[in-house]
């Protein structure tokens, strides 16, 4: 049996990031093969995922899948926008989201433990040996599944995916045009100011006082609205009310391809012409890397480290 060393140990440690113990069990197993032992720990799924953990994966891609009326929307981080391009990264994410539609888990815990497509491996194994592979630190964030009539959209290589639902009668599903009709609403809700709501009704009254009392505040501090009075002041804040909802809410937005038509009155219009009833039923918007905080650190610090080793 081959003499394991600390030294031997530490060096497995560094090539895969792996705890001391595991690289002792893994250098035992392969007695004492170096190469051997990192393959035992890259098919146990340890090496590289536990040494890539804490760094920070904000870039990656959005991608959506369409199977009949099953539309499954994930964004899958990576440390760089260089991996994101990688043809086995996006074949990666693709089959991620045939694994979805065909499991329907509900949240990324469960799709971690479901078998990846056509393989008798959990997600969890793959994207560890994708991370073992790429060398970077790769992260499912969240996923999405949608049933119906449905429209989507990717901007550019991922960076944003909409998936828009619909409530539409057959004459109005079957009508040639529906289907520009309802890219369309996905373009709207990529190309601008991303809505938070579908109508007025859905706004919260919460967000609706949250937003008079930013108005009032605003008024206070503005001199020429300080002396009037109430009702007049009612009227005026009423009317930035209504700009608020021109913003957060999308049949109240401004529809991007004809700006003398609110989103709502395209739609109206469309179903007048199709013959039928259509109404937005949901809508899902991704922005790739969206709330992550991203590592920013100083370029001559970082030349400096590079410099001294």
């Amino acid at each position: 049996m081959a003499q394991i060393t600390a030294k031997d140990v530490a060096e497995l440690r560094a090539k895969t990031g792996c705890g001391m113990m595991d690289c002792k069990k893994a250098l035992v197993e392969a007695n004492g093969n170096m190469d051997d032992a990192v393959k035992i720990l890259r098919e146990k799924g340890l090496a590289a995922a536990g040494k890539k953990e804490s760094r920070i994966a904000a870039e990656g891609l959005v991608d959506i899948l369409v199977e009949g009326e099953v539309a499954a929307m994930i964004e899958v981080n990576s440390e760089t926008d260089f991996v994101a391009k990688n043809a086995s990264f996006q074949a990666f994410v693709k089959d991620l989201l045939k694994t979805i539609i065909a499991n329907k888990p509900a949240d990324v815990a469960a799709l971690m433990a479901c078998n990846y497509v056509d393989t008798t491996d959990t997600v969890e194994a793959v994207l560890k040996d994708n991370i073992f592979k790429i060398g970077e630190k790769i992260s499912i964030r969240r996923f999405v599944i949608v049933e119906g009539t449905v429209a989507t959209y990717i901007h550019g290589t991922g960076s944003t995916g909409v998936i828009v639902a619909f409530d539409a009668d057959d004459a109005a599903k079957n009508h040639p045009d529906f289907a520009e009709m309802a890219k369309n609403i996905t373009l709207q809700i990529a190309a601008g100011s991303p809505p938070a709501y579908i109508s007025e009704a859905d706004v919260p009254q919460s967000a609706i006082d949250e937003e008079m009392s930013v108005l009032k505040a605003q008024a206070k501090n503005d001199p020429k609205l300080a002396n009037k009075p109430d009702a007049i002041l009612e009227k005026i804040l009423g009317g930035k009310l209504g700009k608020f909802y021109e913003r957060v809410c999308l049949l109240n937005q401004e529809y991007v391809k004809d700006d003398s038509l609110t989103v709502g009155k395209y739609i109206a219009q469309s179903a007048k012409a199709f013959g039928g009833a259509i109404s937005v039923k949901s809508f899902v918007i991704y922005e790739k890397g969206e709330g992550i905080a991203k590592r920013e650190e100083n370029f001559a610090d970082e030349i400096a480290k590079m410099v001294n080793g």
